[in-house]
């Protein structure tokens, strides 16, 4: 689920939470403070492994739950697990999008070891898969290699990089060239599209928006996302992954009991019916849409995926173009079925499985996405 905060704040509240002051107006004037220490550490460890993963932690993922667990007791290596009380097992039944969340995180991290000249072998899923659940095995090993690897261009773009979830601008198209230069970084295996064309993207626009309702009017996947919110900076300093809601604007409508997840939860409140209508608002501004295919639906397959959304997603960044994953119609739950038959008659006509569709356009800036730091996740263990 991708909630625009700014949006939200216009629906749900506006200028009737002012009235806020004494100890809560200082409480408005509040950003999460160690939530997003970690983009300000990355690149500054010594070690070479723990350098390269300062920078993997800031990769996208599914709401926010940075899975992964590293194991650096082998020297030279990286080895990746994920943490599986940090699945979504109702909008991602299968750990497919936090497998596609992974790979995103070993490509990052291999960017950043390129920087070095370190090159990195990976190693996915070595003591073998399950495409129906994940468990405590390996997801891939990390063998790195000094001297065998050139820097990368996109490495430039990892700090600006932003899942851009704003409303975009309707009356500013994106350019065929621009979908063109985007493209080019996608060298990793996957399928990749994109279209601009009118009749497409309102097709996709109205997918994306059908999506969402289902995804709201599901209980038990509406749920899943509200009890991710973190609401006003205490929340997101407590907890830095899951969905963000902070700055001054939460913060007073959080002091003036507007915003809580009880009031996100009730289907006749105003918080339920008007976020609802705010994501589909949101969605129907897609001015482009990318999306990436592979042939078959293998762990190995899902890694690639996400190694290349990763590299789109930073491509994105030096075109000066927004992109949201808009994935909600590619979920494996049964309510999602006949939209998830229908994104999939409209992008892979050959039978291969979309991993990942985007909205593009261009949008307002917006900040870093908190994180958990980098020590939390490494294992000793």
């Amino acid at each position: 689920m991708s909630l625009s905060r700014r949006k939200t704040l216009a629906l749900i509240g506006g200028g009737s939470i002012l009235a806020a002051s004494g100890a809560g107006a200082f409480a408005v004037t509040r950003t999460p403070q160690t939530a997003l220490k970690p983009w300000s550490l990355a690149g500054t460890y010594a070690e070479p492994r723990m350098r390269a993963l300062s920078y993997a932690i800031l990769a996208p993922n599914p709401h926010n739950r940075q899975p992964w667990q590293v194991d650096l007791r082998t020297e030279g290596e990286v080895t990746l697990r994920v943490d599986t009380d940090r699945l979504l097992p109702h909008t991602d039944p299968f750990s497919r999008q936090i497998v596609v969340g992974l790979g995103c995180f070993l490509e990052l991290m291999m960017l950043a070891a390129a920087q070095d000249g370190i090159g990195v072998e990976l190693d996915v899923f070595p003591d073998g898969e399950d495409t129906t659940a994940l468990d405590n095995r390996r997801v891939a090993v990390a063998r790195l290699t000094p001297g065998a690897a050139e820097p990368s261009p996109l490495f430039a773009h990892v700090m600006d990089r932003r899942s851009l979830k704003e409303p975009y601008d309707t009356e500013r198209p994106v350019a065929q060239e621009v979908l063109q230069s985007i493209m080019a970084p996608v060298i990793r295996g996957s399928g990749v599209e994109t279209s601009n064309d009118p009749d497409r993207v309102a097709a996709l626009r109205l997918l994306t928006a059908r999506a969402f309702d289902i995804e709201f009017e599901t209980p038990r996947t509406y749920k899943e996302s509200v009890d991710l919110f973190r609401i006003g900076h205490r929340e997101v300093d407590a907890n830095p992954d899951g969905i963000d809601f902070s700055g001054p604007q939460f913060e007073a409508l959080r002091l003036a009991g507007l915003f809580s997840r009880e009031a996100a939860m009730d289907r006749d409140g105003l918080s339920y019916r008007q976020g609802l209508e705010m994501v589909k608002a949101t969605a129907m501004t897609g001015m482009a849409y990318v999306w990436l295919t592979t042939a078959g639906n293998s762990r190995a397959d899902q890694i690639t995926a996400g190694r290349d959304w990763l590299r789109l997603n930073l491509a994105t960044t030096a075109a000066g173009l927004g992109m949201q994953p808009m994935s909600q119609a590619l979920q494996e739950f049964p309510e999602m079925a006949a939209l998830y038959d229908e994104a999939h008659g409209m992008l892979a006509q050959g039978g291969e499985t979309v991993q990942m569709l985007g909205r593009l356009g261009y949008g307002a800036a917006v900040p870093h996405s908190p994180r958990w730091d980098l020590e939390s996740k490494i294992v000793h263990a």
